[in-house]
């Protein structure tokens, strides 16, 4: 048994990164181990936890499980966690009550947590004291073993606990189910050691370290050989890519090399400002398969409050940093994060956040009231600003973002675009996005389903756009 240590977590070496690059291989009974069983996953939370499903989901099948997308004819109920905002967690006990119900009237069930949330001490002592029913506990490290922890917990019958608190390595090789057939999630790398008060991550998933540019090209060219249509590359905060490798190479040279391999789309997530260079963006500007779409977390407008969550820019140097965006990419689109109520966000410090909305004029924003998490500084900060006052800010922003973000909508009425047919849409009779990630529900034939498409749009809404295929 093996749990997990916020103190551990905190920790930082200049210890070489471990890369393990061998064969996934499995033994023939481990092959066998899920004959005639079903699995569910249901996955909370970022697109790296999206990914990670995917992965889980392509071992299970090689240990002969089935999906299904019903819990409760499942064998093996997996629920793979976020721990970024209280909600999260309390959609995920939540969830776990039904669980718990089905698996009274089911008791060979087998139930399993990992993800964000399993990496947190308080999480963990919570499921051993009062989820003993919960099989299996495993974190972000050690999704490559969970053939061997699945294995145990089906000899044994008790709860098995494998979170590793640690700053990890570079598994390569897991397999992966990829949800779609013309849109691939590639993970650049892992971790984060930027320490943002307010941010779990650098506990839940451990140092910052990054993938081979060699092997993410490899990647990249076999999804081209498949017919993959857009990658979008990974990671916590992909602009310091590269900053850990022996051999250096950054973003900007990455994308580069990404882009030489013919993929139609590449998107990137998340960006730091703080590691946005100017050669990042001229190569951005470079390429026609990089989309002009940047993801820019702001988080606040207040220099005194981004001092506080440790975001190591100003105000001034974000406006900047914007300016050049908009100034050498034709048509960009930016999005962002805001945090309404920090502990100690004056009235005058959420004006000067709704004034840097005034200038970006953002295309859409993800606005959150602040969620403290146990274990980070921001969480012992005082807190004095009422709840009522913080829906009330948090309304204000909101109305904001969708004028503006209808604004923009509103900029593409008539024109025509390019869209990749993604599949039906509940709107209308397809789906799919723009190059600068815009919804579209289309009127067109199903043929053009994977494929980029010429798109008139014939009517704009604050989220979604309408067009038919010209």
């Amino acid at each position: 048994m093996n749990l997990p240590s916020l103190k551990e977590a905190q920790k930082r070496t200049r210890n070489k990164i471990p890369f393990i690059e061998e064969k996934y291989e499995l033994s023939e009974d481990l092959k066998k181990l899920g004959q005639g069983k079903y699995y569910y996953i249901k996955t909370y939370g970022c697109q790296m936890n999206v990914h990670d499903s995917e992965n889980i989901k392509a071992i299970l099948e090689s240990m002969s499980f089935q999906e299904t997308e019903d819990f409760e004819q499942a064998d093996f109920i997996l629920l793979n966690t976020c721990a970024i905002r209280e909600n999260a967690h309390n959609k995920m006990f939540g969830f776990l009550g039904r669980v718990k119900h089905l698996k009274e009237e089911r008791p060979h069930i087998i139930t399993a947590i990992c993800g964000c949330m399993a990496q947190e001490e308080s999480v963990v002592d919570a499921l051993m004291k009062k989820y003993k029913w919960v099989d299996i506990v495993f974190g972000t490290h050690n999704i490559h073993r969970l053939p061997y922890i699945l294995e145990r917990s089906m000899a044994r019958r008790e709860q098995e606990i494998e979170v590793f608190s640690k700053e990890g390595e570079v598994v390569e090789n897991i397999p992966v189910k990829r949800d779609s057939k013309y849109k691939a999630w590639v993970n650049i790398m892992f971790g984060c050691d930027k320490f943002c008060t307010y941010c779990i991550v650098p506990y839940t998933r451990g140092k910052q370290r990054s993938r081979k540019p060699e092997l993410i090209v490899s990647e990249v060219e076999d999804l081209v050989k498949k017919g993959y249509q857009e990658v979008t590359l990974l990671g916590q905060n992909v602009n310091a890519y590269g900053k850990d490798l022996e051999d250096p190479c950054d973003m900007g040279t990455l994308l580069e090399m990404v882009a030489k391999t013919g993929i139609p789309r590449i998107r990137f997530m998340t960006s730091h400002p703080w590691d946005f260079n100017d050669a990042m963006i001229d190569v951005i500007s470079s390429y026609d398969n990089i989309m002009p779409y940047v993801h820019l977390p702001l988080q606040s407008g207040s220099d005194r409050i981004l001092k506080l969550m440790g975001r190591r820019y100003t105000k001034a140097q974000y406006l900047e940093l914007v300016s050049k965006l908009k100034e050498k990419i034709p048509n960009l689109a930016l999005t962002t994060d805001i945090i309404v109520g920090f502990p100690g966000e004056t009235r005058e410090d959420f004006e000067e956040t709704l004034e840097v909305v005034k200038t970006c004029e953002y295309d859409s924003a993800f606005t959150f009231i602040f969620s403290p998490r146990e274990g980070t500084p921001a969480a012992k900060m005082k807190d004095i600003t009422s709840l009522e006052e913080k829906n009330q800010r948090l309304y204000e922003l909101n109305a904001l973002v969708n004028e503006y973000a209808n604004k923009k909508n509103q900029e593409y009425l008539g024109k025509v675009v390019k869209v990749l047919i993604e599949g039906p849409s509940e709107k209308g009779n397809l789906m799919g996005y723009t190059e600068t990630m815009k919804l579209v529900n289309v009127d067109g034939n199903e043929e053009t389903i994977g494929k980029i498409v010429d798109v008139e749009i014939t009517d704009v809404k604050t989220w979604s756009l309408d067009g038919k295929v010209v």
